[in-house]
């Protein structure tokens, strides 16, 4: 053990600064490592826990005001249900922010299964017969002491207070509450059917499994009293029934809305939707990034291995006559394998430690969602084996290939073999004499010899240094991706910047307020419904958007955007979903009316998972001939800002426009620059700590040449720039080899996500040619860099001192 000991201090001593790298260049795959698994439990598991407490349901389904639902809860796999609820959709406003919400008549106790988990204030009270009677008797007055103009904020304050108390109460789901910047206390006015505003005062907020709000899609959710839903009064056309079913088998979802499709009637079907839904759309971007985060780890993993093995394979050929001395005197195979695991061992443990102590003390003061999502793993109960497990197969893995490398030492004869002293005659290269015949500098095409004269040794430090550039290419075309998408969203789907609604304002008045904005560009009206797939088991969006006049402008990936009646195009998700492919016809059901349409282009569709079908509105007209524009999308100028333009017809139409701008779902991944930033560190230290390995090799099979060429009168730069060029022109091949394989393989990896998370492929942006040729150059010059050092101490040696190598 103390042979063992000396032998590692004294290599290490001789190699510190690839020893260094291997240690920075683990630790940070194990960061990024943990980074993933933060982010992958950021993702999944706050909706995992909401759903495990609250008993969750595994399929909702709206229904008509007049069906049956009650019914459902006995069909059979149905374990038990939640519901079946009245419910209203009507629009509720908190100091000028609106929201549309779906009001659930709940009874005084939250139902037992998906029960809304209360993280604010509590459950409403059930009121006495007389209190009841007296708010009903109120309400009018209430309601226009709601709308009545006040001077100032002490106004507003009295008169929340004179309604406070006569007020039904409300329970908001936590997204709808975010939105609304809604806390208890706080008054929520809705405009019933009859024109009178009634007030509803937020006791409380609660976290659901159910879908999130999301403004223009998917309304929010808020519980109040039969009551309170008695005396809003909402328009008769927003009413209907919800049911919640938990059932015996969580992957029986289909089967379950085939059921229930059959006992009520496809006409008496509104909605539907499953948990699987519920729990992608609450993963969002974290998964998203988790998912990166670790291909990226795991990929750094790989060629911080091969690193190793090539470090531990080249100081092996240096030693092979020290380690024929060391088995002569009676070094067994297993002990010189030992000193080389050992070693190497002891180097990943320091970086697997470092990369832990690092992510679990820093990460959770890390700003933004980093620090975010590393503060919630923390709290999880996964996190008590899950940072122990990551490191630990890391290490694993970096020992099993020293393992594989350090065997070669045990194969070592003890008596080391002596080289011909008249090396075999072998031919000059073809390369090497033409470039003699061009006369270029010797150093240049000795240089070229010495990086390609043995082409397994050569391939295989150009395949190790090029697996790193290789991840840094991607890591280069994901940047590049998601800087161009978020300056040009309109090539991930988003040509429009904001989304209008008129409150209670007719089509042409709507029409009016856009046209006198100079900087709205075009208005083009749609409407959205949902509509039940073929086969009754989901639930999909018909959009209807642009006329055939003035079509929207959609990003078509594939075949052409839809011009003529009945014809439509699709995301990814939704050909996905009904397995169907451009040029096919589909039927969807919306509301009994079967819906036949031609999908003739796929778009680039970022919302709801790419299950979307878009057709002009005069479609969807041709089946309702009153429909109506729900909603404008406004494209406006290059250099107009959406949040002034949305102030502006906000404050022109006295808020009787809802304008929001679109949100761009990169946005959600802005957070992940900061972390291909240190990626792109980490495989830079791979990058030279496989480097350091090249160099060393190079100069010591070039030991016998420096003998060479220093008899011959090659001066000492010279020399020099043999060594120097050698390296350049393997650092040359390695950077062509993995900037043109990364380039390839980026675009098919982005294309690839965009498939599977519905957008669709087509959204994939290569890196700048420039950003390419300053990558091949940095390479090329860092090699030339790092390697003069080497090279001088090289040069310098006596020649007594390497007659050694002829053995």
């Amino acid at each position: 053990m103390r042979a063992t000991a000396r032998w590692v201090r004294a290599d290490l001593r001789a190699h510190r600064g690839e020893a260094l790298f291997l240690v920075l260049a683990t630790a940070g795959v194990i960061v990024s490592l943990l980074l993933s698994g933060a982010f992958l439990a950021y993702g999944a598991s706050p909706w995992q826990r909401v759903f495990t407490e609250s008993t969750g349901a595994h399929v909702w389904i709206q229904t008509t005001a007049g069906a049956d639902a009650k019914a459902l809860a006995g069909l059979d796999g149905v374990e038990s249900a939640s519901g079946p609820f009245r419910t209203a959709v009507t629009t509720v406003e908190l100091d000028g922010a609106k929201a549309r919400v779906q009001l659930r008549a709940a009874g005084a106790e939250p139902p037992k299964v998906a029960r809304p988990l209360m993280t604010e204030g509590r459950w409403p009270e059930q009121e006495a017969p007389a209190a009841a009677e007296a708010a009903a008797a109120h309400a009018p007055a209430r309601a226009a002491a709601a709308r009545a103009p006040t001077e100032g904020p002490a106004g507003t304050d009295s008169a929340d207070r004179d309604t406070a108390g006569a007020a039904d109460g409300i329970v908001l789901e936590s997204s709808l509450a975010r939105a609304l910047w809604a806390e208890p206390g706080d008054m929520l006015h809705v405009r019933g059917s009859d024109g009178i505003a009634h007030a509803l005062r937020v006791s409380g907020v609660a976290e659901t499994a159910e879908d999130r709000y999301s403004p223009g899609r998917t309304p929010g959710i808020g519980w109040v009293l039969p009551g309170a839903m008695h005396r809003l009064g909402t328009e008769a056309d927003q009413r209907g029934q919800t049911i919640g079913l938990r059932l015996d088998d969580p992957e029986d979802t289909d089967f379950a809305i085939q059921r229930a499709v059959t006992e009520l009637g496809d006409n008496q079907i509104v909605s539907v939707s499953t948990w699987q839904q519920a729990r992608d759309d609450a993963e969002g971007g974290g998964r998203l990034l988790g998912l990166l985060l670790g291909l990226f780890g795991l990929s750094a993993l790989l060629a911080a291995a091969l690193a190793v093995a090539g470090a531990i394979s080249t100081r092996i050929r240096g030693h092979l006559r020290d380690i024929a001395i060391l088995k002569a005197i009676g070094f067994t195979p297993g002990q010189l394998i030992r000193t080389f695991l050992v070693e190497h061992a002891a180097l990943a443990l320091l970086g697997v430690a470092c990369g832990a102590v690092l992510t679990e003390v820093l990460g959770p003061r890390m700003p933004g969602r980093l620090g975010e999502a590393m503060r919630l793993w923390q709290a999880l109960p996964a996190h008590t084996w899950v940072p122990l497990a990551i490191p630990l197969g890391a290490l694993l893995l970096i020992v099993g290939t020293t393992a594989l490398a350090a065997w070669r030492a045990g194969r070592v004869s003890p008596v080391p073999v002596a080289r011909a002293a008249i090396p075999a005659v072998r031919r000059m290269p073809g390369t090497v004499r033409r470039a003699l015949g061009l006369r270029l500098p010797p150093a240049l095409v000795l240089g070229w010899r010495g990086a390609f004269h043995s082409r397994a040794r050569s391939c295989a430090a150009v395949g190790r240094l090029a697996v790193p550039l290789l991840l840094i290419t991607i890591v280069l075309g994901a940047w590049t991706t998601l800087d161009r998408l978020e300056h040009h969203p309109e090539r991930v789907g988003i040509p429009a910047a904001l989304t209008v609604r008129g409150d209670g304002l007719d089509a042409a008045a709507v029409r009016r307020m856009l046209a006198d904005q100079p900087k709205v560009t075009a208005a083009y009206p749609g409407d959205e419904v949902k509509a039940l797939v073929p086969g009754q088991t989901g639930t999909i969006t018909l959009r209807g958007l642009g006329t055939d006049r003035d079509p929207y402008p959609f990003t078509i990936a594939e075949g052409r955007a839809a011009d003529r009646s009945h014809e439509a195009v699709a995301g990814q998700g939704l050909l996905d979903l009904l397995d169907v492919r451009v040029g096919d016809w589909v039927r969807v059901t919306v509301g009994g009316d079967p819906q036949v349409l031609h999908i003739v282009g796929r778009s680039i569709e970022p919302e709801e998972d790419g299950r979307v079908i878009s057709t002009p509105l005069d479609t969807l007209r041709e089946g309702d001939s009153t429909l109506s524009p729900g909603f404008y999308n406004l494209v406006l100028d290059e250099d107009a800002d959406p949040a002034a333009v949305a102030a502006e017809l906000s404050s022109g139409a006295d808020g009787r426009l809802d304008v929001r701008e679109i949100p761009n779902p990169v946005q959600e991944l802005s957070s992940v620059r900061g972390v291909l930033g240190g990626l792109v560190t980490v495989l830079a230290l791979i990058g030279l700590a496989e480097l350091s390995t090249t160099i060393a090799a190079g100069v010591r099979e070039r030991r016998r040449d420096l003998l060479a060429l220093k008899a011959i009168g090659l001066t000492p730069r010279q020399i020099i720039a043999v060594i120097v060029a050698g390296t350049g022109f393997t650092a040359l091949a390695a950077a062509l080899v993995g900037t043109v394989a990364g380039v390839i393989a980026s675009g098919w990896l982005i294309d690839l996500q965009g498939r599977s998370s519905g957008i669709g492929a087509g959204i994939a942006q290569q890196p700048p040619v420039t950003a390419l040729l300053l990558l091949v150059a940095a390479v090329v010059a860092g090699a030339v860099a790092v390697s003069l050092l080497p090279a001088s101490r090289a040069v310098r040696q006596r020649l007594a001192d390497t007659l050694g190598d002829s053995l």
